[in-house]
């Protein structure tokens, strides 16, 4: 089994979410269909990048690196290599 470290990309406001789930499908299903009330006001939304990991636990520590406020700037870095940049 796999865990997913996740950023979305609200197309709504151009916005930002990072999290982490076992079923990323799935879980994007959910943001999009407004069951997480943190990103419901942001609907819709597109996945922009992603990582997998073997173990929940990194996943859980990529997650929180990334939130913080050095993730932040290694999000910007990643997705001006891999999009150009964001919204």
């Amino acid at each position: 089994m796999f865990y997913y470290v996740y950023i979305l990309q609200s197309q709504k406001d151009g916005s930002l979410y990072i999290g982490y789930s076992a079923d990323l499908k799935v879980r994007l299903k959910q943001h999009n269909n407004g069951k997480s009330s943190a990103t419901k006001p942001h609907r819709p939304y597109k996945l922009v990048f992603y990582e997998a990991f073997l173990n929940k636990v990194d996943a859980e520590n990529r997650e929180k690196y990334l939130k913080s406020g050095y993730g932040r700037r290694s999000i910007r870095k990643i997705l001006e290599k891999y999009l150009g940049g964001v919204a």
